[in-house]
């Protein structure tokens, strides 16, 4: 077996790591207090070739696939949770759903922008009383004419209010069928469509340089083509799709975990008590440790994920065991590198404090914790790898 990663990605890894120490990591700071989203990092990342990297390149992407990407996430989220969590959204529950289900037509007027990094994407789903239970969403599009009508509301959608917007993707109810089921169908929802208004920025725990936002539809028409896929299939897609967006998010927590020990391990060789280094404290050494390893762990399942779907093999169970525990270790090596910072970890200024705030969402975020257990464990019931 061989775990190395193809020279190529190793290549894309190191130049995402010279991007984002010269052009994310120097401002991350500045931009969290600011609650500043950067789009001028989003249009260079588009020049590099790094806003469609699991797009066809027929469509102006890079067909790089998931370990390329992981390995780029490594690298981003390290600088900066806030630009990766944006640029996750991006890449893949925002165009995924076009990449995979959209027609040509719609892959050239869309997809094709949003690869290029012309513009950024989004994805509404969430709602005020519809988060982890998808199927309960109240948004509702009814045929009208040569179109739909869409009446509803998003909640916590991310890059939909930036200045690069092109649009939303929506998922809606469109009907029932004959047993009294829902229908739901995907739709995309330009920027500008009449009947189609944003809140005001939300005020965040973590990812501050994110932007989230109400997204409200009050009788929003659009066309027929701007239904993406079958209609009556929409529910489907999404959760298609979401298995691609949950191995971004473990690769998102992997990369911040990362991130806590590299600065525990840093704050430990600098810092002295009674005359020693913190890391020479046994206590401290074995944080370390355990850290170090959970991490190896964490990483190896975020990587399987990624290669299996690249294989084109089934990949959603392990796609889940690596979100959900990609994530707990994030959240576990955060608190732990604050506690080896001391009270300078408690203090805002201290750049563990705020990969400590960004942590959390990481265990909601893509299907919680306790929805990622319920995948595994549906797929052990029914005899699944």
């Amino acid at each position: 077996m061989d775990f190395d990663l193809p020279e190529e990605t190793v290549a894309l890894k190191q130049l995402c790591h010279d991007f984002a120490a010269r052009e994310i990591a120097p401002h991350a700071a500045e931009w969290s207090e600011r609650s500043h989203f950067p789009t001028e990092v989003f249009r260079r990342l588009g020049e590099l070739g790094l806003m469609g990297m699991l797009v066809d390149e027929k469509y102006g992407g890079a067909g790089a696939g998931f370990v390329s990407y992981v390995a780029a996430m490594e690298e981003l989220g390290a600088a900066d949770q806030s630009i990766a969590s944006a640029w996750n959204a991006h890449s893949t529950i925002a165009m995924l759903p076009l990449s995979t289900f959209g027609t040509h037509e719609q892959k050239e007027r869309w997809l094709r922008p949003l690869a290029a990094g012309e513009a950024i994407g989004a994805f509404g789903l969430t709602e005020p009383t519809a988060g982890s239970d998808a199927a309960g969403i109240r948004t509702r599009a009814r045929r009208d004419g040569d179109g739909w009508v869409l009446n509803g509301t998003k909640m916590f959608i991310s890059n939909a209010g930036t200045e690069m917007s092109l649009g939303v993707t929506v998922l809606a109810v469109t009907g029932e069928n004959g047993n009294g089921s829902k229908r739901y169908g995907t739709f995309f929802v330009p920027e500008g469509a009449e009947g189609y208004t944003k809140g005001k920025p939300l005020k965040k725990i973590g990812w501050h340089a994110l932007d989230t936002r109400e997204l409200v539809f009050d009788n929003c028409f659009v066309s027929d083509d701007h239904l993406i896929g079958e209609e009556g299939n929409g529910l489907r897609q999404f959760l298609e799709v979401l298995d691609g967006g949950r191995i971004s998010v473990a690769a998102l927590s992997l990369s911040l975990a990362q991130k806590a020990l590299d600065l525990a391990v840093r704050h430990a060789g600098q810092r002295e008590q009674f005359g020693r280094p913190l890391h020479r404290f046994q206590a401290v050494g074995h944080k370390l440790a355990d850290m170090a390893t959970e991490i190896a762990a964490a990483r190896w399942l975020v990587y399987n994920a990624a290669w299996l779907a690249d294989q084109g093999r089934p990949f959603g169970t392990v796609a889940a065991m690596a979100k959900l525990y990609a994530s707990e270790v994030a959240n576990r090596a955060a608190s732990e590198s604050v506690q080896i910072h001391g009270g300078y970890g408690f203090m805002r200024e201290s750049t563990i404090s705020r990969f400590y705030s960004d942590a959390k969402i990481l265990e909601i975020g893509e299907g919680t914790s306790e929805v990622q257990r319920n995948v595994i464990a549906r797929s052990l019931a029914g005899g699944g790898h």
